[in-house]
């Protein structure tokens, strides 16, 4: 059972947790259930960071049409049935949703269907109807509208072939055929109606597209799915569980319109509506959850970031040589209080990511000239890992001055580290995970090199050696519940009381040694962690947990797999068998589309309103779970350096 769903941490923020999604990225449409657009939240056409349309309805005057969605496959369409039934007939509607290059696509048709005599009250003759399209648009950004500040209205121009809005050079059109018979605007909205008159049997359709005017706005393009290779089928839930987010993560694959050659590398946007873009650290781990299934997508997320690459000094950016970026926003992004650059790079763990991604690949059969080309950005994204470690021998991050991110991993919310007693750790912050992440790099990196005949590869392994002592020193914490790694050491290197979901991301890393892995596995698995649904990013025993908060107490299905994942490759079984069977059990709640995160409370589960839905390492999480449930090979990076 599922309860009522959570607050934001943000009150007023535009709501995502009773909508419908058709995806096919850059392009996002929410709608209420029955596929009316209706001029509420978030509703709306997105592509990349704007909204193109915020109203499209349809009516019949003088009756209430009630459709219902039909479950299909495809995260680009979606159908609607409904009906009008009077006593002269009956009248249904099916309303078909296509969604293509930054386009959607409304195939409405009605029919008037023959009844039965012994259904039929009256005479079965003609219908006449008047059907009536709404439809809004208010250019507003993508980011503006998950604020959930006041936007400014939008006056269409009308004809009887659509309508078109037009703000600051950014326009949005309405498309009808055929053309209607009236036009109006009433307010922000454009009125078209048709007068229809149908005879027994007969039917009548208009199509009904709305999109950006003069084509899809310049960015990252629509890419064809990957043709996915499954070591084995689920079984019952857990196939369809496995099929609807392979189906997710096709409709968030996006292509680098810069690669050489016509090659369309492909990647996946982090998640719809408020992420259809290229994160660093949410398309490696994306792309690394999926190595079971091939390599495709891991190399050419690998290409496609190295393609941008940090390669100078650049203090708004936060770029820096070597570095891999966090997020691309080609008009930047203003709201909510960021103000980002179109190339940020604020983030302190992507660079040991894509070092990480490219052993693994190599190791999972990425072809060896593909490899070798990328052995610069190798070598510069490790020169980058040790210059940012310093002194103190421990990667962290001091967030950023302007208008970036305070906190810099993938907790990235504000107040995402917090002491036992529940006060926020002082920045700068030197996140376990992230050691974890910079030893495994290191490590791997050193193996690549190797093989490839560059030098480097022994002073790489000290490195690493020397950092898991380092951590071995600063990072455990003993309480009467047992030791575990710290989720940080604070500005003043003191050690972050408080059990976290992040000790479980160590797990694959190789850092920890046998007997610290059980430690960890054990901690994991007492019921302030595993509440039965998934892993709650903080446990429940410390002062500033709240299952209803983004980051302190709420359940990841990324953290949740990456964590099943290292403890299968510890051979703790038995604690990542609970983890993942509540994760499943949380997926069948949600219509097997697990959301960017949500709220474990007593049990069941909790809807986050604000939450991306699907999100690409989620979905990828989820099928990384059942192919462990359902016994597929575990892939080798599970095991640890």
């Amino acid at each position: 059972m599922r309860r009522p769903h959570a607050p934001s941490d943000r009150p007023g923020q535009a709501t995502l947790d009773q909508l419908l999604t058709v995806l096919a990225a850059p392009a996002v449409l929410l709608s209420d259930p029955d596929g009316q657009v209706r001029p509420d939240g978030a509703q709306g056409l997105y592509v990349g960071d704007t909204r193109y349309g915020s109203r499209l309805e349809i009516g019949v005057d003088g009756a209430d049409l009630h459709a219902r969605s039909v479950p299909l496959d495809d995260a680009a369409t979606a159908r609607f049935d409904g009906e009008l039934r009077g006593d002269r007939g009956l009248v249904r509607l099916r309303r078909e949703r296509t969604l293509a290059d930054g386009h959607v696509v409304d195939h409405v048709e009605l029919h008037n269907v023959e009844l039965p005599d012994s259904e039929a009250s009256g005479t079965v003759d003609g219908v006449s109807l008047r059907v009536v399209v709404r439809a809004r648009s208010d250019l507003a950004a993508t980011a503006v509208v998950k604020s959930g500040a006041p936007l400014d209205v939008v006056v269409p121009q009308v004809g009887g072939g659509g309508a078109r809005w037009s703000r600051n050079g950014t326009g949005a059109e309405l498309v009808v055929e055929p053309a209607a018979g009236e036009a109006t605007t009433v307010g922000p909205d454009a009125v078209l109606a048709w007068p229809v008159h149908l005879e027994p049997g007969e039917r009548w359709s208009v199509r009904l597209t709305v999109g950006p005017a003069g084509g899809r706005p310049a960015g990252f393009t629509p890419a064809a799915p990957i043709p996915w290779t499954l070591p084995a089928a689920g079984a019952g839930h857990l196939d369809a569980l496995l099929h609807r987010s392979l189906a997710d993560l096709d409709g968030l694959m996006l292509a680098d319109p810069h690669a050489p050659d016509g090659r369309h590398d492909r990647f996946t946007a982090a998640g719809s509506p408020w992420f259809c873009t290229l994160f660093g650290r949410d398309s490696l781990w994306t792309a690394r959850l999926l190595l079971p299934l091939g390599t495709e997508l891991a190399a050419s997320t690998l290409r496609v970031l190295a393609r941008r690459q940090g390669r100078r000094h650049d203090a708004r950016s936060e770029e820096e040589p070597g570095k891999i970026l966090h997020e691309v926003r080609p008009g930047g992004l203003r709201a909510g209080g960021l103000d980002l650059p179109p190339h940020y790079y604020g983030t302190i763990d992507a660079t040991s990511l894509w070092c990480c991604l490219l052993h693994d690949a190599w190791r999972a059969g990425m072809a060896e000239d593909e490899v070798a080309a990328l052995l610069p950005n190798l070598e510069s994204a490790l020169a980058w890992i040790a210059r940012t470690a310093g002194p103190t021998g421990f990667l962290t991050y001091r967030g950023s001055s302007g208008g970036g991110l305070a906190n810099q991993g993938w907790k990235d919310s504000a107040g995402g580290v917090r002491w036992a007693d529940g006060s926020i750790a002082e920045r700068p912050l030197a996140l376990c995970e992230v050691q974890g992440y910079a030893y495994s790099a290191a490590w791997g990196g050193a193996a690549v090199l190797e093989a490839f005949g560059h030098g480097g590869a022994r002073e790489w392994l000290r490195w690493a050696d020397e950092l898991a002592v380092r951590f071995r020193s600063a990072f455990w914490i003993d309480d009467p519940a047992g030791a575990y790694p710290a989720i940080a050491l604070d500005a003043g290197g003191r050690a972050v009381t408080g059990p976290a979901s992040n000790m479980g991301h160590l797990l694959s890393t190789g850092l920890l040694t046998a007997a610290e892995a059980d430690l960890v596995a054990d901690r994991l698995a007492r019921p302030d962690l595993d509440g039965g649904r998934g892993l709650r990013t903080l446990s429940s025993t410390s002062a500033g947990f709240d299952p209803l908060t983004y980051h302190c107490g709420s359940v990841w299905p990324h953290d949740t797999a990456v964590a099943v994942l290292g403890l299968a490759g510890v051979g703790r079984h038995d604690v990542a068998r609970s983890l993942g069977e509540g994760l499943v059990a949380a997926a069948a709640e949600f219509d097997d589309r697990l959301p960017e995160l949500y709220a474990e409370v007593d049990g069941e589960t909790s809807s986050y309103p604000t939450a991306c839905r699907p999100q690409a390492w989620a979905a990828a999480g989820a099928v990384a779970v059942v192919g462990y449930l359902s016994g597929w090979p575990l892939p080798e990076w599970t095991r640890g350096a």
